[in-house]
């Protein structure tokens, strides 16, 4: 329920508008991953209902505990409108009911929250009654505090089963997979009215029929901009489907939101694939989860975006600390690196270096705190962009880390976000290129980064 509200409010006006304006124009993610605006938001798109595909399919198999046969055949529900047999413009998604849905989740979630700290509380107060209980018997005597702990224990034991009436404890299945699986076609509704303009396989919706909590969808970025061309598919939309107009629940030999994978969002006959330099949705049944089409050219492909998202968070912190960088530390962040980049770096050091001797550099101090500042200024424009782009795939990592999921229901991180979809090639440039940087400030700075000889043998 906390990752179905999450992927609700990265619906928002707000986090929509964000994603459009700031997100794909930003200048790591136009550099390193794509100028083509339609690809980013196709990538978006496909991410969001890749998530959204894992919540129906949670709905899914809790709705089989349901007593309502609506909710027990949600599988038929959620794909009647994936392969746009439920017609999505015919359902009217009234604001104060979804409104109301929301409240009432996150009144739950927050229930439930509170409910398992009280619980943790309560087990450690019931623990300590039990070492309490044994004290006393050993000792053969009251303690003078064991009837104030019985009071505390006794509230606590209240507070827990305050909680438990308003959390999802006490719930029905009906009522809470309900919640959701109302929500869950709200939100699809919602991708495929923003999306729908670069997505050519997603069904058409009217912004009256979806509305937020702010009123309509509000699509005045893409009323003020030319929208592009809608791209296209691999083998072309699916086949005219059956009459629109019908609410049909189908039973099918094939459930595909159980026995396949659900493939880069678009899940039920549709995925997104890499070909000649460029993405592409396609409708023939093929599905990849989006993190295993990236090609081998990218950091994700090759397995290094993590690893490169680290290298830079050090850097960051190594620029940004007044304390000199021991040999310990160096060689940490040298072994961090593939070969190819501790070759590349190493090479642009020795030619530096060399470079400074044959203009009579080495008579030069290296306290000289103008060149210091010189190359602090160059960082700041490099570490600009390349350090946000390393913290959000750091955290886009720990937000699916199964063993760290949390209550908390916010927005998360987009896959285009970070490194995943990077050209390795001008990644791996830009930190070459900060690691020279570095180097060179902590010897004008004098604060020993690299080898003494100031020469071929740094980072080794």
């Amino acid at each position: 329920m906390s990752r179905l509200l999450s992927l609700y409010k990265s619906l928002s006006d707000e986090e929509l508008n964000k994603l459009r304006n700031e997100i794909v124009k930003s200048e790591g993610v136009s550099y390193l991953n794509s100028k083509d605006e339609s690809f980013l938001l196709n990538l978006a798109c496909a991410e969001r209902i890749e998530d959204l595909d894992h919540c129906a399919i949670t709905v899914t198999r809790l709705g089989k505990k349901c007593s309502d046969p609506a909710l027990c055949n949600f599988k038929d529900v959620y794909s009647d409108l994936k392969f746009g047999i439920l017609n999505i413009s015919k359902l009217d998604f009234v604001s104060k009911e979804v409104d109301k849905n929301i409240e009432k989740m996150e009144k739950l979630i927050s229930a439930t929250s509170n409910l398992y700290l009280e619980y943790h509380s309560l087990s450690e107060m019931e623990v300590a009654e039990r070492k309490l209980k044994q004290w006393n018997q050993n000792t053969a005597m009251e303690n003078s505090n064991s009837e104030v702990f019985d009071q505390k224990l006794a509230a606590q034991r209240q507070v827990v089963g305050h909680f438990q009436e308003l959390s999802l404890w006490s719930q029905t299945f009906n009522k809470a997979v309900g919640l959701m699986a109302r929500i869950i076609c709200f939100v699809y509704a919602r991708i495929c009215v923003f999306f729908g303009p670069y997505v050519s396989v997603l069904p058409p919706v009217s912004t009256r029929n979806v509305r937020s909590r702010s009123g309509p969808l509000q699509n005045q970025t893409l009323q003020n901009n030319p929208i592009p061309d809608k791209p296209r598919t691999k083998s072309g939309p699916l086949g005219k489907p059956p009459k629109r107009n019908l609410i049909r629940f189908l039973s099918r030999d094939s459930n595909p939101i159980e026995d396949a994978p659900i493939g880069v969002g678009f899940g039920f006959g549709f995925g997104i694939g890499f070909q000649e330099n460029h993405y592409y949705v396609f409708g023939d049944g093929k599905k990849n989860k989006l993190v295993q089409v990236a090609p081998p050219s990218t950091l994700g492909g090759s397995g290094l975006s993590l690893r490169y998202a680290n290298v830079i968070i050090q850097v960051e912190r190594y620029l940004n600390s007044p304390c000199s960088i021991g040999d310990d530390e160096r060689e940490n962040l040298y072994q961090m690196l593939p070969t190819s980049l501790k070759m590349s770096v190493r090479s642009k050091l020795r030619n530096r270096w060399k470079r400074r001797k044959g203009e009579g550099g080495e008579s030069e101090s290296w306290e000289d705190k103008s060149l210091a500042e010189g190359w602090r200024e160059a960082l700041k424009g490099i570490m600009g962009w390349l350090a946000p782009m390393a913290h959000d795939t750091v955290r886009w990592q720990a937000e699916r880390n199964f063993e760290r999921q949390n209550f908390e229901a916010k927005p998360t991180v987009l896959l285009l976000q970070t490194f995943h979809f990077s050209d390795r090639e001008k990644t791996e440039a830009a930190i070459a290129e900060i690691l020279v940087g570095v180097s060179c400030i902590f010897r004008y700075e004098n604060r020993y980064f690299g080898s003494s000889s100031g020469s071929d043998d740094d980072f080794r």
